[in-house]
């Protein structure tokens, strides 16, 4: 019988479980995958701790890669041996098998390995969201990548490079830093011994950046703000300091009429076409080596609880993958 690390209760890392679990038949729509790899994301953790409630009990892992071993009724654009990879909606990636359905899946190119594409999705697509949706960013814009030697900012900083986009990142010590700057980060700031809002004003000569992207939350959020010019954006999508606290809309016209948005890539992949030209331009970019997928560490999938604290603890440099 398969396993899979399954939660009964939120709480700490203690409370992933490895189990076996009854995978069943693929339904009307569905297909049976073997997982290759799984990715780690913060989000994950998030759904862990009960900051996002889910029911229980419950399969976490927003983004897999996998082998298709059996096919549903009504599923006639993919086959069975066929390579496939998906990020966001459809959690269940911690497991050796899964069901999910046909419309989640997005064939793999043969130049993505399984584990850099289990690195690279659901973070990749977010970077996508980031910089095409949120805030287009364009050539000569400087941008402030909080996180930059993250996931997520190791992924954005490249891919901004590559734009022709100067990037300011905040890390949290130098060895973090030579990490962001080796991926295309122009300024990397150690915000433990550097005031970072104030640093952004000396680089940019007291204009400010047209956007921050910020995945730390709490702690980043008001010297974010700081950090922008006049109408400027500011883009907050991840909580690894915590929740960012409620604020007066007032707050955003002091701050220089700026603007505030809490994007999701659940809802960026909903339309079907524009999560499909993400992935295009997310394999486009990789497979031409424009942007290189940094997998810093790797855990068994049955040690995950380790992997989590490891990520919480922000003691992971670049992208971490779950090996069943």
């Amino acid at each position: 019988m398969p396993k899979a690390i399954r939660i009964h209760s939120h709480g700490g890392p203690e409370v992933l479980k490895w189990e076996d679990v009854e995978v069943g038949d693929p339904g009307e729509g569905e297909v049976r995958l073997t997982l290759k790899a799984a990715g780690l994301n913060f989000i994950d953790c998030y759904q862990r701790s009960g900051l996002y409630p889910m029911e229980l009990p419950l399969t976490l892992g927003a983004e897999g890669v996998g082998v298709i071993n059996r096919i549903g009724p009504g599923v006639t654009n993919l086959s069975e041996g066929q390579r496939v990879a998906y990020s966001g909606g459809q959690i269940g990636s911690y497991a050796e098998e899964r069901l999910i359905s046909a419309s989640a899946l997005i064939p793999l190119p043969d130049n993505i390995n399984d584990q850099t594409a289990a690195a690279m999705m659901l973070k990749g697509m977010t970077v996508h969201m980031l910089l095409f949706k949120c805030y287009p960013v364009q050539p000569g814009d400087t941008i402030l990548v909080h996180a930059a030697a993250g996931g997520v900012g190791n992924i954005m900083c490249q891919w901004a490079n590559h734009l022709g986009a100067t990037v300011i990142g905040t890390v949290g010590n130098e060895q973090k830093a030579e990490e962001a700057k080796s991926n295309g980060c122009h300024y990397p700031i150690n915000y433990s011994n550097e005031n970072f809002a104030d640093r952004v004003q000396d680089i940019t000569t007291g204009r400010g950046v047209p956007v921050v992207y910020d995945s730390i939350g709490k702690d980043t959020f008001e010297k974010s703000l700081d950090c922008l010019e006049s109408f400027g954006a500011m883009v907050t999508y991840g909580n690894a300091s915590g929740p960012v606290p409620a604020i007066e809309p007032l707050l955003l016209m002091q701050k220089g009429s700026v603007t505030l948005s809490r994007p999701t890539l659940m809802n960026y992949a909903a339309d079907i076409k524009r999560r499909n030209k993400a992935a295009r331009d997310l394999f486009d970019v990789v497979g031409n080596g424009h942007v290189k997928i940094k997998i810093g560490q790797t855990f068994a999938l049955s040690d995950a609880g380790r992997a989590h604290q490891a990520l919480e603890n922000r003691q992971t440099t670049g992208s971490t993958v779950l090996l069943p």
